[in-house]
């Protein structure tokens, strides 16, 4: 809960930000997701929203959720909250935000999504990864800098997951050999592309209609991979609306084969799932490496 030690942290972290002195009236708690308390803090300068978690068990979580919000916002592409401040007080860590109100959808919500989305991924770097490791859920995602976008997939994103798996006995060593096997094969299977500026956890549940009507993203898990990691993942869990994909098609074509890497593509995040919430994300796992 919020205790008056961590008011007067959040009251006095939002009076440097905007610059005028803030008061907490009141902290509502409201729903938002599975991970993290969350609350709608009421002051004299309007409403924020605050994450909180247990500090001593990810301690660094919301340092690089702030970072990762900051670099999505400095692309200029897609709205984001706007980080406030992050820090810790009696063993809770705390992430102060923008709160964003709900809209209703603009006409062309999806196409404009997907437009904006594409210009995103055009922001690049010289590597594949990250400044530094960050959370997928409340899984460590490793973000060693590789040239190659096969290597960086194997040796950061599947091979460390599919060892957890192993040793969680999720899965036998059938399935380690089958996920080597389609490492050795990714290679060939990606053409090469430019690092793109990724959410890294793009999901329906991800996105909401901003008050301008436009989509707006939060819990990111950015990083600099293959921009066909995004648009995979948002074909998963209920997916979004058909017109998303033509769009961003569109705006942005994908390389020739780009349908059947979407598997391959898929396989980190159900791998994410599958060690968080178990469930029948394993047969969906073992069907796509079954093809390799």
């Amino acid at each position: 809960m919020i205790d008056e030690i961590l008011q007067k942290q959040l009251s006095a972290a939002l009076s440097e930000q905007l610059k005028v002195k803030i008061h907490i009236n009141d902290a509502k708690s409201v729903h938002g997701g599975d991970i993290n308390q969350t609350f709608r803090i009421g002051t004299n300068e309007g409403y924020f929203f605050l994450k909180l978690n247990d500090a001593r068990r990810y301690p660094d979580m919301f340092a690089a959720e702030y970072a990762g919000l900051e670099a999505l916002h400095a692309a200029r592409a897609l709205t984001v909250p706007q980080p406030l401040a992050y820090g810790q007080s009696n063993g809770q860590a705390y992430l102060l935000m923008e709160l964003m109100m709900k809209g209703n959808a603009v006409q062309d919500f999806w196409e404009h999504f997907a437009q904006s989305l594409a210009q995103q991924h055009k922001k690049t770097q010289p590597h594949f990864g990250y400044q530094a490791p960050n959370y997928i859920g409340t899984l460590r995602q490793y973000n060693t800098p590789y040239s190659s976008w096969p290597v960086f997939y194997a040796f950061n994103r599947l091979m460390p997951l599919i060892r957890m798996a192993y040793d969680q006995q999720v899965i036998d060593q059938g399935m380690v050999q089958q996920a080597e096997r389609l490492c050795r094969q990714l290679p060939q299977l990606f053409p090469a592309e430019a690092p793109a500026l990724l959410h890294g956890d793009l999901w329906s549940g991800n996105f909401m209609v901003g008050p301008d009507g436009r989509a707006c993203v939060f819990d990111p898990a950015v990083y600099y991979g293959h921009r066909e990691m995004d648009l995979a993942m948002a074909r998963l869990f209920g997916g979004f609306d058909t017109r998303f994909y033509y769009a961003y098609q569109a705006a942005w074509p994908l390389s020739p084969g780009w349908q059947q890497r979407i598997g391959v593509c898929q396989l980190y995040p159900l791998l994410v799932h599958m060690l968080l919430f178990g469930g029948n994300y394993h047969s969906s796992i073992r069907e796509i490496l079954q093809a390799y």
